[in-house]
């Protein structure tokens, strides 16, 4: 190639890199650069809930979670979406097993926007932990991160989604606290589902706020967070386990 046209196809390379990218802005700082996480306040920090003693072998805030957020089961655990789930925990002194729901549990430091390559896994400035499924490019790298088991990839074809909701093949997913309804000062499907029932087993509030429901029953009963040696200060608590 002529030197002098190599130089020109130089120069307009760079130059559309230019135009494309601002100097000095990294890909990553882009898409942490979204609208709801500024929009979210740092005042706030949304967290769940769950009295066990309360909590019954019903499946209703499973059911709900599901059909809020168009998750369809295909039969196969291995696969199907972790949204949320029933556990069964075994005390190995007693024999004791409790069931409880278990979903994302939105820490403070969420390993799996630690380990996220793109940016896609972030918190927002209220706690609630979210995948850009824009900016996911399907890694796993948060599935092996999450110690909850609460992240999974969306292998099959999606359909009937809600619109506030979105999904797609190949992308992480996972509880989002149902965080379309919070922005607009509503519950948790799960929760809506769990006071229908007539269990009341859930409370979900601002952490941060001493006169909410949620912080002056963790200041009045104990509470355990699920694998708090790990110190990620999850946002769901648990009464009574």
């Amino acid at each position: 190639m002529n030197p002098e046209r190599r130089q020109i196809l130089g120069w307009g390379a760079a130059a559309a890199a230019g135009a494309a990218l601002a100097p000095g802005l990294r890909l990553v700082e882009l898409a942490l650069a979204r609208t709801p996480e500024e929009a979210a306040s740092k005042l706030q920090r949304w967290g769940l809930l769950i009295d066990i003693e309360k909590c019954s072998d019903c499946d209703a805030c499973v059911t709900a979670c599901h059909e809020e957020n168009g998750v369809t089961g295909h039969g196969r655990p291995a696969t199907d979406a972790q949204w949320i789930r029933k556990a069964s925990l075994r005390d190995r002194a007693t024999g004791v097993v409790q069931t409880l729901p278990l979903m994302c549990q939105h820490c403070e430091h969420p390993p799996c926007v630690d380990v996220c390559p793109t940016g896609a896994s972030f918190k927002r400035a209220d706690g609630i932990v979210l995948v850009d499924q824009h900016v996911c490019i399907g890694c796993r790298y948060c599935m092996m991160a999450c110690p909850y088991k609460a992240r999974s990839l969306v292998f099959s074809e999606v359909t009937e989604q809600n619109p506030e909701v979105p999904r797609g093949k190949g992308c992480a997913e996972g509880c989002t606290l149902c965080v379309h309804r919070v922005d607009k000062d509503r519950q948790p499907a799960c929760v809506e589902a769990c006071v229908k029932a007539g269990h009341n087993a859930m409370v979900f509030g601002d952490l941060n706020d001493p006169q909410s429901d949620i912080a002056q029953r963790i200041a009045k009963y104990a509470t355990t967070q699920i694998r708090a040696d790990l110190r990620l200060n999850p946002g769901v608590r648990y009464q009574g386990l």
